[in-house]
């Protein structure tokens, strides 16, 4: 029987590993080997020639103003493979200033560049920071799930098309206005949350691999259960601190 194997692409950590986006990798990672299954970690940094087709997951994550700016020009000369990606099924994980930087504008100290258009979403400045822990109501799995994180931005988001990754519950998500966290559009998460995110959700960490194993082999993409005490205490943790 052929082992799976799902190969994850993780750009530019050289510049957009501010809020230890490595611990999203290694989660991914683990939870495949853990059940037996494959799993390829190719690193591209800002120079290097990327093949879109031969990925199965990317995740692009956060930042300083200068290093966002950067990796978004780089970003544009790949703009039409990346949006071909997207359309396709293709699994992206975009957290804090990688999530604005996909639509039409995101938001730098002293400018609004223009952003990769591949999401339906816009952002504008706002004038005070959101900073603070982060607890949302989400559906993606398609049972009620609590998703926590730690968010630290400046911009107002807003979508268009797609739907919000979760309510929120605790925090400012979005824009701090209408309650909406992320958003899911296609097999594309894009949040403010970081922190690293996927080592306490494992539940979203696990969504994710089912996404990128149904496009590349089919079939729903079970996947056994994992001893996840240390993540969900983690997990708990946060959503006990702010809810209880």
């Amino acid at each position: 029987m052929e082992r799976k194997t799902l190969t994850i692409g993780h750009l530019f950590p050289e510049v957009l590993n501010m809020y230890g986006d490595k611990g999203n990798i290694l989660t991914l990672q683990n939870r495949l080997l853990w059940r037996g299954m494959g799993a390829e970690v190719k690193v591209f940094g800002i120079e290097d020639e990327i093949d879109f087709k031969a990925l199965d997951i990317i995740v692009l994550g956060g930042g300083s103003d200068r290093e966002q700016k950067l990796v978004c020009n780089r970003l544009q000369k790949d703009r039409e493979a990346l949006s071909d990606y997207v359309e396709s099924g293709g699994v992206l994980l975009a957290l804090c200033g990688a999530y604005p930087m996909l639509g039409k504008h995101f938001v730098l100290k002293d400018e609004i560049p223009e952003g990769l258009c591949i999401l339906d979403i816009d952002t504008e400045p706002e004038e005070k920071r959101h900073i603070g822990d982060v607890v949302i109501k989400s559906q993606i799995t398609g049972e009620e799930l609590l998703i926590v994180g730690f968010e630290n931005h400046s911009g107002k988001t807003r979508i268009g098309a797609g739907v919000p990754l979760g309510t929120v519950c605790c925090g400012f998500g979005n824009n701090g206005e209408d309650k909406t966290c992320g958003i899911v559009y296609k097999n594309v998460v894009g949040t403010y949350l970081h922190g690293p995110l996927l080592p306490k959700n494992p539940a979203l960490a696990d969504y994710l691999l089912q996404c990128a194993l149904k496009r590349k082999y089919g079939g729903e993409a079970e996947l056994a259960p994992l001893y996840d005490r240390a993540e969900n205490e983690a997990h708990d943790y946060i959503v006990s601190r702010h809810l209880s």
